[in-house]
């Protein structure tokens, strides 16, 4: 068993990411655009210093501020006051507890929004570190995020887990040199993504995999 575990959160911890995802489509009508069905996958896990850059290049003239501004309303709406665990968030971390591994919250959200997230959805107890997308130069997919959490706890990435379910995600767990695991939410992973991870279909399945030594 590695010694640490860094969390992305939406669509990792939170059952969440699918508000966000839908909000990237709809928030489209407001602007008189058409849908396009990529976008989503495209600004999953994406740091806030690139999201402008990759929404122009589905929506040149966009006012890229004011659409993301959207998109969050308009998740944090459907999200509500208690926001969703994902299966096997509470089995996994109750196991890590019990096992006395630290971890640590690594998202593209500004550490506000986590702060408040983890609140409402009763799980911020479990965490030693929390690092925002606000407190780091360059966001996902580099690597900075994960190899400041690793610092933050006292260990060298390499043991560390990194549970993600976004491309980005994998892709700066991966460069890390963290043992990445992969919980695909909504979308399931290219040959690419799955050749940066270990694929896992829920935090439960990782929890037994984790028990039995086959994530080492």
């Amino acid at each position: 068993m590695k010694k640490g575990a860094i969390f992305d959160m939406d669509g990792t911890l939170l059952d969440t990411e699918k508000h966000y995802s839908r909000g990237w489509l709809v928030v489209a009508d407001d602007f008189g655009l058409a849908r396009n069905p990529d976008l989503p996958s495209a600004m999953s896990g994406t740091g806030w210093d690139a999201m402008s850059e990759k929404l122009h290049k589905f929506y040149p003239e966009v006012n890229a501020d004011a659409y993301t501004e959207k998109v969050i309303a308009y998740a944090k709406a459907h999200i509500g006051n208690r926001p969703e665990l994902m299966p096997g968030t509470m089995e996994l971390l109750r196991y890590f507890q019990t096992q006395k591994i630290p971890m640590a919250v690594a998202s593209s959200s500004d550490r506000a929004v986590i702060e408040e997230k983890l609140q409402q959805s009763g799980i911020i107890s479990y965490f030693d570190v929390l690092i925002g997308g606000d407190e780091v130069t360059h966001g996902k997919p580099d690597p900075e995020i994960f190899l400041k959490a690793a610092a933050a706890l006292h260990l060298p990435i390499e043991d560390c887990y990194v549970f993600e379910d976004s491309f980005n995600g994998v892709r700066a767990g991966a460069a890390s040199g963290a043992l990445t695991v992969m919980i695909p939410d909504q979308v399931p992973p290219t040959e690419e993504i799955s050749s940066l991870c270990v694929l896992q279909d829920s935090l439960l399945e990782a929890k037994e995999a984790i028990q039995s030594g086959i994530l080492n």
